[in-house]
């Protein structure tokens, strides 16, 4: 397989939160779980369309900038004239870092309407092969629940959801609701306990207590990421799957290496490849991109001389 993947047979719909991580010496980075998804799949060659709200400051402008130099498509991205465009602020302790992921932002406050007008007049947006991405975070708010409704109601796209649980923005009740209406899911270890401890499905080891979780809320496919011992996937026709990263990755941070390892994995749904080919690529990049400063790279370069596609 060539570095130059086959066109795929449907585009993704990205939606949730875009921000800016502030820390104590000033520095703001753009992110957000759902965003750097996006910037992934477009620097791999997909065309993903992002859903999400900024507001109408420098931050938000920067953005849509951002977007733009890269080549996305800024059309799913809205303005709001009276919330600020998203931030987290992160404070050092005892040598660890804190992350304040602040109330009432733009990316909670996405109107529903100007969603349903952008699918509209998108190419591709609707129909078979395509999927609907979206994170935990986005959904803290019960009107973004609402838009989640309208924009499954305008697609028919099946769900790959993203856990990320951040106290205190979520809840036990709406999180099983969330995963089983999802037919792919990624968690990470400490994710997957909380969990199967909701859903009383605890088994004698992690596999065992994946394979309970992925039984319960009828998944076809579920990922579970471990840190440095890397990632195990679990599919209805029970294949159990792990990778492990390589021993050649320097780590500079591992800022993003989940998201990174969420796009691989919406690569490999809409070009459909075999698990093992998936797991192992995604694996790969995730390695790669803690190999650098940040969750996303600038550099095309990047995407495109990896080697993942092989």
């Amino acid at each position: 397989m060539s570095n130059q993947q086959s066109p795929l047979s449907g585009q993704p719909i990205i939606f949730g939160e875009v921000l800016f991580d502030q820390f104590p010496d000033g520095e703001s980075v753009l992110g957000g779980a759902p965003f750097n998804v996006a910037w992934h799949l477009k620097g791999l060659g997909a065309d993903p369309l992002f859903i999400s709200r900024v507001g109408k400051d420098d931050a938000g402008e920067k953005v849509r900038r951002a977007m733009r130099d890269w080549g996305m498509n800024d059309g799913g991205l809205q303005e709001d004239p009276g919330y600020p465009t998203g931030a987290v602020q992160i404070t050092l302790e005892d040598g660890q870092h804190s992350f304040d992921i602040l109330p009432n932002q733009a990316y909670d406050h996405v109107d529903a309407t100007d969603v349903g007008s952008v699918i509209d007049t998108t190419p591709n947006a609707v129909g078979k092969g395509g999927l609907l991405y979206h994170g935990s975070l986005i959904l803290r708010t019960a009107a973004m629940g609402e838009v989640l409704e309208a924009l499954l109601a305008k697609t028919q796209l099946p769900i790959f959801v993203d856990v990320n649980l951040r106290a205190p923005w979520w809840k036990e009740s709406e999180l099983i609701t969330i995963l089983e209406r999802a037919r792919w899911a990624k968690v990470n270890d400490e994710e997957l306990a909380i969990i199967a401890y909701i859903l009383d499905q605890r088994g004698s080891d992690l596999t065992e207590t994946a394979r309970q979780v992925q039984r319960i809320c009828n998944m076809e496919l579920l990922i579970v990421t471990r840190g440095s011992e890397g990632a195990m996937a679990l599919d209805q026709s029970g294949q159990i799957l792990s990778v492990v990263p390589t021993s050649d990755i320097k780590v500079v941070d591992t800022v993003g290496a989940g998201d990174a390892f969420s796009a691989i994995v919406i690569m490999g749904i809409l070009a459909g490849w075999p698990l093992a080919d998936m797991m192992r690529r995604a694996q790969e990049f995730a390695g790669r991109v803690c190999g650098i400063r940040g969750a996303i790279s600038t550099d095309p370069g990047f995407y495109g001389s990896m080697g993942i596609w092989k």
